[in-house]
């Protein structure tokens, strides 16, 4: 992985419909990345683990508040107008970072943020922007040999209503409330749920997770952050 992200590689698709397939198969390779900072500090004997979501690897996502509502009354704020993201607070996990753009790379996957930068997190600018309407994506590392934990170490600890707030370019926050938090085998990513069209304001926040395999020196799970926008 270079140490600056190349931001020039071709955009992946549109912000709803069919186009997102083809995004959210790269998102497959983009996790393969996420969290292999960790061979670095395995070798070293640091045995620290991250705290995994309590639902069972590859469990749908819960139903979000913006798709639970019968009417617009509850389905939640109607969305923001685009502008860029430049920091995340979650609370919870004591996460206030900021957000780099990223792109694709040229074989067609997601760009995440350099290991040099792993305290960074990593918007998907190709998508929707944090409040706007549908699926906005952030990633970040797990770990990184050079630190050890990063960005998203914590991330699985985060429990249904949680509160995430990622401040724009424009002066506004947008404050996710969490619906779910799940662990997904990365072979059986669920692109269509992450990327795919949505009418409300979501927000997905992805790291690795699950078990770390030595012989490949990576996690084998993603752990994904399902949310929906509160205001």
């Amino acid at each position: 992985m270079s140490s600056r992200p190349d931001l020039t590689t071709r955009r992946a698709g549109g912000r709803h419909g069919e186009p997102w397939r083809a995004a959210g198969a790269a998102v497959v390779i983009l996790l393969a990345m996420v969290g292999s900072g960790l061979i670095g500090a395995s070798l070293n004997g640091d045995t620290v683990r991250p705290p995994q979501p309590i639902a069972q690897a590859g469990t749908a996502p819960a139903t979000s508040t913006a798709e639970a509502g019968s009417g617009d009354a509850d389905r939640g704020p109607a969305g923001l107008p685009r502008s860029a993201p430049t920091t995340i607070s979650i609370p919870r996990i004591g996460v206030n970072a900021e957000i780099m753009a990223l792109g694709t790379n040229p074989d067609g996957s997601v760009q995440v943020p350099p290991l040099d930068q792993a305290l960074l997190a990593g918007w998907y600018e190709p998508g929707p922007s944090p409040g706007e309407v549908g699926n906005a994506v952030i990633v970040g590392h797990v770990d990184s040999a050079a630190i050890g934990p990063a960005v998203f170490f914590s991330l699985g600890a985060l429990q249904p209503g949680d509160i995430i707030t990622v401040s724009r370019q424009d002066g506004s926050s947008a404050r996710f409330r969490v619906d779910s938090v799940s662990s997904h085998p990365k072979d059986t990513f669920p692109a269509e749920q992450v990327y795919g069209p949505n009418d409300r304001p979501g927000l997905r926040v992805i790291t690795c997770g699950g078990q770390f395999d030595e012989t490949t020196g990576d996690y084998r799970d993603n752990v994904i952050v399902f949310a929906s926008l509160v205001w």
